[in-house]
């Protein structure tokens, strides 16, 4: 393109596939292009912008419109860079000319680059370099939750029956979830079988999975998570296929929970990641049964939400919810490993006078006492006998109080007797979901007669204060509002997390 003044012209270099090579204002210089001249550079005094020059093609009266979607970017500041290069005219005699190095830069991400989470980068240092205030912001969303947690002692379930039902359709073998959903189930219910015996240790699982449109039975009522852990712990034999059937795997986790005693729970956690069920029947009557027969359903929904799950929930008193990612599925699960609230029955009374039932009113179930007994460990160098429970000679074991049966690991039921054996440790572990340890206080003042040393650990406070956010201390203490005792935020998290009792005043 040339202006009115015959000794200034405007070069736009565009090759073969249409992309632009250069973009340059030559005043007083003669540009000789040709077909195999790739790139051109000669200095000059102003750069022009795009909207100052027709973008031509090699033929003529061709142009090329560059829309808001095109690829092509020019950086316009690389253009003065001095360098040199050879080029070809159509006699084919060689000079040697300044060649500027335009280089394209993408200014967008790449899609792959915006949907990559850098989780190192959600953890921030403070102007000192140190972690401690992301550090100390994870334990206040831990006190935000103990302080919306009921501060009075609630009615619940000590003795718990649950069925664990895992979906093994071909759903569970999609990766929205690392690695799959399927691995990644596994992996968080070895996780949750285990904390879920250490707080429940009176309570027995069972494990049924849904596949091929069918409920299977992977592991029967057991109270050792030794054994409910083997069940699930060969992969091969779980291996996804098919469609799941709700029905058939509530069908199969009820009638393995059909003797149990009113005083016992009878729960179902069900992991379901597919977005259909394939039932042999209505789905509604069985749900009503559960309600009947006094069954608690969860669900934890890994692709999205099923009205019928949510139905199934709410009817039956459960916690549904629907897992956003990995994390967040791991905490849905870890919230049912407390023993819920136990529901009140609605008991409708008669009226004497006219004989005609009234509104119901709310009354708790009677409290039934249940039998326990504390068994007589036998030594390590006892002589081998034979054990009730598995029929193998073992040295060491128990002894039921009532029968003298020798039985390998409590707590359980005594085969012979039918006697609930537990020990004392876990009576008292099962305890504390009963009367838990009320919220320590944040002190935001520290007065001069208070011990400058943690009640628990004996390690000095910080004497700095920081800026108090919620839920959080400034000078680092919190307060039993029992025993008056101060204690460091790292004991505080122990103490309700794992203690589950006050060294200060033993509640």
């Amino acid at each position: 393109m040339r202006s009115s003044n015959k000794d200034e012209c405007v070069i736009v270099v565009v090759d073969e596939m249409k992309n632009v090579i250069v973009v340059d204002d030559c005043p007083g210089r003669l540009i000789c292009l040709s077909q195999e001249f790739k790139a051109l550079k000669s200095s000059f005094s102003a750069t022009p912008t795009i909207s100052d020059c027709e973008i031509m093609a090699p033929k003529a009266n061709d142009r090329m419109e560059i829309d808001s979607d095109s690829d092509i970017s020019i950086d316009l500041e690389h253009t003065t860079t001095k360098g040199k290069a050879k080029a070809k005219g159509k006699a084919g005699d060689k000079r040697k000319q300044d060649k500027g190095k335009g280089k394209a830069k993408d200014t967008q991400a790449y899609t792959w680059e915006a949907s990559f989470t850098r989780s190192w980068e959600t953890v921030q240092e403070d102007e000192a370099g140190s972690l401690q205030t992301s550090v100390e912001d994870l334990m206040a969303r831990g006190r935000r939750r103990r302080l919306l947690a009921p501060a009075a002692a609630i009615r619940r379930t000590i003795i718990r029956h649950l069925v664990l039902v895992l979906d093994l359709s071909a759903a569970m073998l999609d990766r929205d979830m690392r690695p799959t959903r399927f691995d990644l189930m596994l992996q968080y219910a070895r996780e949750f079988v285990t904390e879920w015996f250490d707080q429940n240790p009176l309570g027995q699982i069972g494990i049924v999975g849904m596949r091929a449109g069918l409920g299977e039975r992977i592991g029967e009522m057991s109270g050792n998570p030794q054994e409910v852990l083997k069940a699930i712990a060969d992969r091969h034999k779980m291996e996804p296929a098919g469609e799941p059937s709700l029905q058939n795997a509530i069908e199969m986790a009820r009638g393995s929970m059909s003797h149990l005693p009113t005083h016992s729970s009878r729960e179902l956690l069900i992991i379901f990641g597919s977005l259909t069920t394939c039932d042999p029947g209505n789905i509604h009557e069985t749900i009503d049964a559960c309600v009947k027969s006094r069954t608690r359903i969860s669900v934890v929904a890994l692709a999205a939400e099923m009205k019928i799950c949510r139905e199934m929930c709410e009817k039956t008193g459960g916690q549904f919810g629907v897992a956003m990612n990995e994390g967040h599925f791991k905490d849905l699960l870890f919230e049912l490993v407390p023993p819920p609230a136990q529901r009140a029955l609605t008991r409708p009374t008669v009226n004497g006078a006219t004989g005609h039932g009234t509104a119901p009113t709310v009354s708790n179930p009677a409290a039934d006492l249940m039998m326990m007994g504390f068994p007589t460990r036998l030594p390590d160098a006892s002589p081998p006998s034979l054990c009730v429970c598995h029929a193998e000679m073992r040295s060491q074991g128990f002894l039921c109080p009532r029968c003298m049966s020798k039985l390998c690991d409590v707590p359980t039921d005594c085969d012979v007797c039918g006697l609930m054996v537990v020990s004392a440790p876990h009576l008292a572990r099962s305890y504390h979901h009963l009367f838990p340890v009320k919220p320590y206080e944040a002190v935001q003042e520290v007065d001069i007669t208070l011990p400058s040393i943690c009640h628990a650990c004996a390690r000095p406070f910080p004497d700095k204060p920081v800026v108090a956010k919620e839920g959080l201390s400034s000078v680092g203490r919190y307060r039993c509002p029992e025993c008056q005792n101060d204690f460091c935020s790292e004991c505080d998290v122990f103490v309700h997390d794992v203690v589950h009792c006050c060294p200060g005043c033993g509640k």
